[in-house]
């Protein structure tokens, strides 16, 4: 199944209120990206519906006011998927999903590693990108066996970096 709508989506309605770097910044477009590719995969191995881990991906950063400590950036992207949703631009997930994906925007900078299978996929899929800003992802602070596998890592990490990213 295609993602590529959903994803236009997300973009569209999250560039416009992003207001750091978009395509070249820490937390633009190329983070989320990746977010998404690492997500795809954890959320197979949970059986998690990947829309989640989707708009994850391209709303948890999209509310920051810089690059550094912002603390409640998790918490105003969580208001403005509500926003979204209000606005039926969000509409492909159900309640629970819903919830589980503001869950895990409100709290995807905080470190936990306990919670429901969606929550804890958008925060590994999140923590194995820590590679952008030269920090190896330790496997004792993901939530996922996926996550921890020692070959995810190496990719996320090569990845991050620059290098091996997938072509075309």
């Amino acid at each position: 199944m295609s993602h590529i709508p959903l994803i236009r989506k997300a973009l569209s309605v999250v560039r416009p209120a992003f207001r750091l770097n978009f395509h070249h910044g820490i937390h633009g477009v190329p983070h989320w990206s990746r977010v998404w590719f690492h997500g795809r995969r954890i959320a197979r191995s949970l059986d998690v519906n990947p829309v989640i881990v989707a708009w994850f991906a391209y709303l948890h950063d999209s509310q920051r006011h810089n690059d550094g400590y912002d603390p409640l950036h998790g918490h105003r992207a969580a208001d403005f998927a509500t926003r979204l949703r209000r606005e039926r631009v969000l509409v492909e997930l159900d309640a629970t999903e819903f919830e589980h994906l503001c869950e895990a925007m409100r709290l995807h900078s905080d470190g936990h590693t306990e919670g429901e299978p969606a929550i804890r996929a958008c925060w590994d899929a999140d923590r194995l990108d820590l590679g952008r800003v030269d920090i190896r992802p330790l496997p004792h602070r993901l939530c996922t066996e996926a996550a921890r596998d020692p070959a995810a890592i190496g990719q996320a990490w090569r990845m991050a970096q620059g290098q091996g990213r997938r072509r075309g």
